[in-house]
């Protein structure tokens, strides 16, 4: 009995300072959209090991016989607490991923989905920024999740499209559109044109402050929005954030780029450098999550742009 003892407050020890040692892995939030529909929204903030690279929002269609999963996660192990949360809402197997553009939250997962039987579809564009920033990414991801990123390798979907995929599977019609380069060269979105619902991915950021990095395209991004909200959806789940309306998608992201182009093309007139470029006045938009950390990172990545244009 004594020895019994000794051996559970052991292994009572062992699983305590293993609690200890692992952080409490951040909610992933699961919000109907229409009937079958659901976005699961993850952290708005950095990468980190207690989001697993899962700082994105996802997106799950359920048809009559499987369902399908918008963005597979942010590495391996983020697309097994994906899983999860998926289970909590159909016991249906995840058949199709479809990767909406070229960042890890998008992509990174897409080994463990393989392994459960899921085909991984992506834009073809979508697949060489995926390849040409893959190694970029490992090393950023290995630095910001930590032991998180264990057992992730980079797969790429191996079915593609150019600019536009339309499916029809288990009673649900879905279009696939890649109209331009956005946040990233190849961004899609998800168009359920019965239910007029978007995914809009990285086309759209609400709540927090959308990122224009080097990768980026600003024009295009107005464009590819433009395209999105042609359609007139009832409801948008962006690439951030919780589902929305079109109004408040165009407020945080179109209306923010047109305002940062047009000041950025006042200050390219008036001779303006780069340093300066911080200076111009992003205020209107100020209450976004993550305002200060990206908004002169933005102006910085808009004039480069701009510059050349």
């Amino acid at each position: 009995m004594q020895i019994h003892l000794i051996r559970t407050r052991a292994a009572l020890g062992f699983l305590v300072a293993l609690t200890l040692a692992s952080p409490a892995l951040a909610e992933l939030r699961s919000m109907s959209v229409a009937e079958g529909i659901w976005a699961i929204v993850g952290d708005k903030d950095q990468r980190s090991p207690e989001n697993l690279g899962n700082n994105a929002t996802f997106g799950l269609i359920e048809t009559d016989e499987d369902a399908i999963l918008i963005d597979a996660g942010g590495s391996y192990q983020g697309a097994e607490q994906l899983h999860a949360a998926i289970r909590t809402l159909t016991d249906r197997p995840v058949t199709l991923v479809i990767n909406t553009g070229g960042q890890d939250h998008r992509w990174m997962g897409n080994g463990y989905w393989i392994e459960q039987g899921a085909r991984i579809v992506a834009a073809a564009a979508a697949v060489e920024d995926q390849q040409a920033r893959a190694s970029m990414q490992m090393s950023m991801l290995s630095q910001l999740i930590g032991e998180g990123l264990a057992g992730t390798d980079p797969v790429y979907a191996s079915e593609t499209f150019e600019d536009r995929l339309e499916l029809h599977v288990g009673g649900r019609s879905i279009e696939i559109v890649q109209p331009a380069p956005a946040h990233t060269p190849g961004d899609a979105f998800i168009w359920l044109p019965e239910e007029r619902v978007v995914f809009a991915g990285d086309i759209v950021f609400t709540e927090r402050l959308l990122g224009v990095r080097e990768f980026s395209s600003s024009a295009g991004w107005l464009e590819a929005f433009e395209a999105v909200a042609a359609l007139a959806p009832l409801r948008v789940v962006p690439g951030h954030g919780d589902p929305t309306t079109l109004e408040r998608a165009r407020a945080d992201t179109y209306d923010y780029l047109v305002n940062l182009r047009d000041r950025m093309r006042a200050h390219l007139d008036a001779g303006g450098d780069i340093i300066g470029s911080v200076e111009v006045d992003q205020s209107s938009f100020a209450d976004l999550e993550q305002f200060d950390m990206l908004a002169g990172r933005n102006a910085q990545a808009v004039f480069q742009q701009m510059d050349w244009e």
